[in-house]
């Protein structure tokens, strides 16, 4: 792996001197309350590893030349792991996934709050509470929003049959459901892939490596599940009572998930800000790619925290990073965070509206002194340059404005000419080495990429690439830029290195997807051309949900929508069928042949454009190329 430059040493020495290290108050915190270590390893049931703490033991110390020493203070304070008392009442899992599990002590058993991505990971969280605190039964768990770090471990904590017993309550926010299994299946391959990008699950644990995300270390690798709620909490709700235990409640949507709330435990004057409050300036956009979130309701919704809870708060803690005692500096945390994101949005739209551009915004944007120099809106996650992007493309989309950048070429037909006029590709790498030498590898990416789409088995080109790629990584203060630059560099020397296919369609979240949903993704995968000079309409009759779904075929597309019990509907055909039985069909190899096998399925009429459609789906390739064509 290559050294740093010259230009990375100076970059990172330059942000060394600019930033308070002397500052110690968040090392103080994460070390705070430990009562118990966490295990070495946690494996899955066939003995496979899905976590192992010890990994990141060397992110200890000074920063090393190839790594910015501010993301190295963040993974130092991430690195602070095991079973923490935040009061006595209230315990925290940190470093056992990307994100933390905690738990408080009802009248009879525990509540859980996020139990993280996967099941072994989750069970042994609360074994380490219950073998170092006190053995108690699980009487309600908190899914504080829809990302999967805060609810897929929710089976190792509790079984289906405690939730239909009413031996425990999940409680989630209004239109949790629908937005834990919407986000990861209209996109949801592409969505994963490049998340292998953004976690750096594809490095190795080293200084010039993967050293962790930001939010946290990274992602764990079991079993990944999902329970449906009991109790929702929305708009009009302030408060829930579990297990004796009050939770004073705000809904905040379209904050950090678009789907979300945090609470207040007033028996501790203790304030969970989820995921809407943490350590780090977080993503608007989220480089895996999602839908760009709302800065202006993020900072609202902090406001709104503030004022309803301010008064009464003398903690903070989240779901991501450690607690912050005290009054003073629990309201210091929200302001700077409340602030942090409202400067961004409205100092975007300023510019914007006098006329600048996405680019050019993001180039000269940077927060004040005051919210600069506050290690929690560092961009360790998220960051200035990528969040003025986002908030710009929700106002104004991808387009600048400028006709010449209305209809680019695609890139390799824009890498051929692009390379063409430079001279050709010697010519183009001539230069690129010289500014590579003189540090400028924001520049050598931008033009050696050119190269590479041009000519993808160019060896030098994508080892120039590479190295320029590298370099970058090594002065990235975001954990996600970080590991995307040292990602592609890996891939660009290496090759696409296909590994087992990581996945979130397990039988919990397909069970949870709402059926319209299920066909509006068949629909996605439908290889469309192929399917441009059919015609018919399927009438679809679950009998176990009571639910009719009319799917139409029309010019290429396979429309859907729901059909009231009463109506009289003329179909080609129609499908008599259980809930179940459509989602067996989603996991076979060949639903064509599924489709007429005669089990658990009744059909009459003609089927042929149903059957027709399931033969032209889309099968997505995982390890698609990302640097490269």
């Amino acid at each position: 792996m290559n050294e740093p430059t010259p230009a990375t040493t100076a970059a990172n020495t330059a942000l060394r001197t600019s930033l308070p290290f002397d500052d110690a108050d968040d090392f103080r915190r994460a070390e705070r309350g430990l009562l118990a270590p966490l295990p070495d390893r946690v494996t899955a049931a066939d003995g496979r590893t899905v976590w192992d703490a010890r990994k990141f033991d060397f992110v200890a110390g000074e920063a090393p030349a190839t790594v910015n020493p501010s993301l190295w203070r963040q993974e130092r304070l991430n690195g602070f792991s095991g079973l923490f008392e935040v009061v006595d009442g209230i315990y925290q899992v940190r470093n056992l996934d990307l994100s933390n599990v905690s738990f408080v002590r009802g009248e009879t058993g525990w509540i859980v709050l996020d139990p993280l991505i996967t099941a072994e990971v989750a069970a042994a969280a609360l074994e380490l509470v219950n073998t170092h605190v006190e053995r108690r039964p699980v009487t309600a768990v908190v899914y504080s929003h829809s990302h999967a770090d805060h609810f897929g471990g929710v089976r190792g904590v509790c079984t289906p049959e405690d939730v239909t017993a009413g031996r425990v309550r999940i409680v989630a926010p209004e239109g949790f459901t629908f937005e834990a299994v919407s986000e990861n299946v209209m996109a949801g391959n592409a969505m994963t892939r490049r998340a292998s990008y953004m976690y750096g699950n594809l490095l190795p644990p080293s200084p010039t490596g993967q050293i962790g995300a930001g939010l946290g270390k990274t992602t764990s690798t079991g079993t990944f599940g999902l329970l449906q709620p009991t109790d929702l909490i929305g708009h009009g709700d302030t408060s829930i009572v579990l297990d004796g235990v009050e939770l004073r409640t705000l809904y905040t949507p379209e904050t950090e998930a678009p789907a979300e709330f945090v609470f207040l435990l007033p028996a501790w004057r203790a304030l969970w800000t989820a995921e809407v409050v943490t350590h780090v300036q977080h993503n608007l956009y989220t480089l895996r790619g999602a839908q760009v979130r709302d800065a202006l309701a993020w900072a609202k919704a902090i406001d709104a925290i503030i004022a309803r809870f301010g008064a009464d708060t003398d903690l903070v803690f989240a779901s991501h990073h450690w607690p912050t005692w005290g009054h003073d500096d629990a309201l210091s945390l929200l302001r700077s965070q409340r602030d942090t994101y409202r400067y961004l949005h409205d100092e975007t739209l300023r510019l914007a509206n006098r006329g600048e551009t996405m680019l050019e915004i993001a180039e000269q944007l940077e927060l004040p002194p005051a919210l600069a120099s506050t290690w929690a809106s560092r961009g360790y996650y998220g960051s200035v340059n990528h969040n003025v992007k986002a908030i710009y493309q929700r106002y104004l989309g991808f387009f600048d404005g400028n006709p010449a950048t209305l209809h680019p070429h695609p890139p390799v037909a824009a890498a051929e000419r692009y390379v063409a006029y430079m001279g050709g590709a010697d010519a183009v790498l001539e230069r690129a080495r010289a500014d590579h030498e003189a540090g400028d590898d924001r520049w050598v990416a931008e033009v050696v990429k050119h190269v590479v789409f041009a000519d993808p088995d160019h060896v030098e080109a994508r080892q120039l690439l590479a190295d320029a790629l590298t370099q970058l990584g090594y002065q990235a203060e975001s954990g996600p830029w970080r590991n995307f630059y040292l990602t592609g560099a890996k891939e660009l020397r290496d090759g696409v290195v296909v590994l087992p296919t990581p996945t979130t369609d397990s039988p919990d979240v397909i069970a949870a997807m709402p059926t319209g949903l299920i066909l509006d993704y068949l629909a996605v995968r439908l290889e469309h051309p192929d399917a441009a000079e059919l015609t018919g309409t399927t009438l679809l009759h679950l009998t176990d949900r009571d639910e009719r779904h009319l799917l139409e075929l029309s010019n290429g597309v396979l429309h859907n929508r729901p059909i009231d019990g009463s109506a009289d509907v003329t179909a080609d055909a129609t499908i008599t069928t259980t809930r179940a039985w459509l989602d067996r069909l989603l996991a076979t190899e060949d639903p064509a042949t599924a489709l007429t096998s005669g089990e658990g399925i009744e059909i009459s009429g003609d089927p042929s454009a149903l059957l027709a459609v399931l033969g032209m789906l889309d099968d997505f390739p995982f390890w698609f190329h990302i640097v490269a064509p």
